[in-house]
């Protein structure tokens, strides 16, 4: 396989331009609409996957795209998460945070190899920075290479709300994780960039949609970090179940994870 990675930014970065950013604090009530229980979404959601499917399928003719308004529309196509290649597709990650008017919204893409998440992108058009990494080939940030300093300690990070029952105590009540705000609204792309940034050490997530992590998965991989399940193991965007820790090192990382299990 030989990836355009250019090709992918230069994509992402047109579709954020040219439909994302035209509509920030720009909608109107009719752009708006609902998905389901407390999950909305807008047509700059829609526009945007679809324009981005149609340049990813131009840069690499039959590879499946997951789009996260394709699986709610249909989440059969979840399994194509384990085929030799695959896309993941976030139009609008944020998309409430867009529809307030924040910044913090992005337009994320991943490509997934057997599975595993090898290389990402995270554009956050209204902040004008674009973070990409390849598997092995480290990290940049607006074409410029990335170097993560050491973590805090304490760790500095945030935490979702919703957490597993106990993981909200267990991060309140340590010493090492005290710098960890929780009951966060962790918009992923802007808050995966707050990590590759060296603001935060770690985040903790309720939920691991794969739309959400693999594009930071990646980054924050490739700037030595580590992406990690509950139980310690590896984030691999297939696999199911919720709960998910990332650490600016596999010292962070472990640190917030044997808080959770204490």
């Amino acid at each position: 396989m030989s990836l355009d990675v250019a090709g992918v930014t230069e994509l992402v970065e047109r579709v954020a331009a040219e439909i994302v950013a035209p509509r920030f604090r720009s909608l109107t009530p009719q752009d708006v609409g609902s998905k389901g229980a407390g999950d909305v979404v807008t047509v700059v959601d829609t526009e945007a996957e679809a324009a981005i499917i149609q340049g990813l399928t131009a840069l690499l003719p039959g590879v499946p795209v997951v789009g996260e308004e394709g699986a709610a529309a249909d989440p059969g196509i979840l399994r194509w998460l384990d085929a030799p290649l695959a896309w993941v597709v976030d139009p609008l990650d944020g998309t409430r945070a867009f529809i307030e008017g924040l910044e913090e919204h992005a337009v994320m893409v991943a490509l997934l190899e057997h599975g595993r998440a090898v290389a990402g992108w995270i554009c956050l058009p209204a902040l004008g920075r674009t973070y990409v990494a390849e598997r092995g080939a480290g990290a940049t940030r607006n074409g410029e290479r990335l170097d993560r300093a050491a973590p805090a300690e304490p760790i500095t990070g945030a935490a979702s709300a919703g957490l597993p029952e106990g993981w909200r105590e267990a991060l309140d009540s340590a010493p090492a994780t005290e710098q960890i705000a929780l009951d966060s609204r962790l918009w992923s792309g802007y808050f995966y960039s707050q990590v590759a940034d060296g603001v935060l050490d770690s985040l903790v997530y309720a939920r691991a949609h794969p739309w959400d992590h693999a594009p930071g998965a990646v980054i924050v991989r490739e700037l030595g970090g580590a992406v990690l399940r509950p139980d310690g193991s590896e984030y691999l965007p297939g696999s199911p179940g919720g709960g998910l820790v990332v650490g600016s090192t596999p010292g962070a990382a472990k640190s917030v994870l044997d808080v959770l299990a204490s």
